[in-house]
């Protein structure tokens, strides 16, 4: 008997319907396989890289930094106070022989800061490179004509009296009975920016700097430097804490407020030039310049060469095969010194 193609089509559905929906059902009601979770190998973990810091200072903050101006005359020097405090202090040579500090601060710590004494026009250079406020009572003529000008930001006592007081401590001359507290002068000059992109002028290592592989590195336990007869600076290296402890003319320099004596972990000697200026009294520091020197820490003493490119320009300080120096984590003391006068590394 002849079947009807309409029942053939019908037949041929039925079969295709049963092929293709038998094998999706079992599929569809197979049971699923667990996930597979992946393990990891902890060696394999890619962990993100701890940034260390050093302790001195905060090297990420761009915090503006205040450069004061401190008392360095013999009979002064015991009514100093707030130098143990400071990340970077600068001595310089100044005229009739003798030597002024300018004391960097960055911290948001209360410090009194004495005695506060006038300006040399090349304290501006190394206040404007590590882009600091400066802060001073008074001032040579020299530097008041830049000041003026205003070619950096500054507190000076002379016009600004806020922030200073006089406390004659030890019945001193009246030139030496100024201090300021940190707080004082931020409050003051709160109108200037208070931030900074400069850092320091030299890289700060997170741990000691260890001299004692490079070549002409040489025993450093005692540095002598003699600004004048009577402005006698000589650190001496104590092994318990690592740092130099500062004497000057052979008597402990210790803080008049906290008796702690006065200690700096590096010390760099940049040795340069000078000239008298105009007026034949006032030194002109030739540091728009390059010279030799030494980087002391730990114990060591390695030369180093100096350059400075402009009077606002940061003073590179690199050892002898041109590799910038790193300094350990602690304070800094650099000492601007004339050259040709003797330096004892002992």
């Amino acid at each position: 008997m002849k079947q009807s193609p309409t029942k053939n089509i019908i037949l041929l559905c039925i079969m295709m319907i049963i092929g293709i929906g038998v094998p999706l059902l079992s599929l569809l009601l197979k049971p699923k396989e667990p996930e597979q979770i992946p393990t990891i190998n902890p060696q394999e973990v890619v962990k993100e890289p701890v940034l260390e810091k050093v302790d001195i200072i905060d090297t990420t903050s761009d915090q503006r930094p205040y450069a004061v101006v401190v008392n360095n005359t013999p009979v002064a020097v015991k009514v100093q106070e707030g130098l143990k405090e400071a990340y970077l202090i600068y001595e310089f040579p100044t005229e009739g022989n003798t030597s002024r500090l300018m004391a960097l601060y960055k911290t948001n710590k209360e410090i009194t800061i004495g005695t506060i004494r006038s300006a040399r026009h090349n304290f501006i250079d190394y206040a404007q490179e590590n882009g600091a406020i400066l802060a001073c009572f008074g001032w040579s003529h020299y530097a008041k004509d830049e000041m003026q000008q205003n070619v950096i930001d500054y507190v000076n006592g002379i016009v600004h009296a806020g922030p200073f007081w006089r406390d004659n401590k030890e019945n001193l001359a009246y030139e030496h009975t100024v201090y300021t507290t940190l707080n004082k002068l931020k409050d003051y000059a709160n109108h200037f920016s208070q931030t900074t992109k400069i850092k320091t002028p030299y890289k700060i290592n997170v741990s000691d700097v260890d001299l004692s592989s490079h070549e002409n590195a040489s025993s450093a336990k005692e540095v002598i430097l003699n600004y004048g007869a009577s402005n006698k600076e000589h650190f001496i290296y104590d092994e318990k804490s690592q740092t130099y402890l500062r004497n000057f003319n052979d008597e402990p320099s210790l803080d008049h407020e906290t008796k702690e004596q006065v200690t700096t972990k590096n010390i760099i000697i940049t040795k340069m030039a000078y000239k008298m200026c105009s007026d034949n009294h006032y030194w002109d520091l030739q540091d728009v310049s390059k010279g030799e020197g030494y980087y002391i820490t730990n114990g060591k003493s390695v030369p180093i060469k100096w350059s400075k490119d402009s009077r606002n320009s940061q003073t590179k300080y690199t050892y002898l095969d041109g590799q910038e120096i790193e300094v350990s984590d602690g304070s800094t003391w650099i000492a601007i010194f004339i050259d040709g006068k003797e330096i004892q590394i002992l």
